[in-house]
């Protein structure tokens, strides 16, 4: 006998947060990523290689949470991307806030401020995620 994860809600909830933390992890580390390299290799000053990086980790995170974290939801397309920029660009208003303060009256190397930050930001995206961004019609479960 085969257990559907539609027909158990919490191994489909845990399916789901571990989808999100993998796409997460992702766009984090693309985020990073990008950061770092800006910083180390561009010149740039970590506040403005944080909006590039951002950028690049919204095109990662929103293609992974579509198609993996939140595809049961079954959303429209246009819809859904528009939710997740306004919900990704409000996370970012908190990301670049945190992270300038961080900068600004702490010790921590910009890379380990940024990496805290976007720790806190995950959270609150997963919750607007799932309730506001992706919400649509879930599947119907199996019989």
């Amino acid at each position: 006998m085969t257990h559907s994860p539609a027909r158990h809600p919490a191994l489909r909830h845990g399916l789901q947060l571990a989808a999100f933390i993998a796409v997460g992890c992702a766009a984090a580390g693309v985020h990073l990523g990008a950061v770092r390299l800006l910083v180390e290799h561009g010149g740039l000053a970590p506040l403005r290689a944080n909006v590039l990086g951002w950028l690049l980790a919204f095109v990662v995170s929103f293609s992974g949470h579509r198609s993996l974290t939140f595809r049961a939801q079954r959303a429209p397309l246009l819809r859904s991307a528009g939710r997740f920029f306004i919900l990704s660009a409000a996370g970012f208003a908190v990301n670049q806030a945190a992270y300038a303060l961080l900068l600004h009256t702490s010790d921590l190397r910009y890379d380990w401020a940024l990496a805290w930050v976007l720790i806190g930001v995950a959270v609150l995206t997963f919750i607007l995620g799932r309730f506001w961004a992706f919400k649509g019609q879930a599947a119907a479960p199996s019989p």
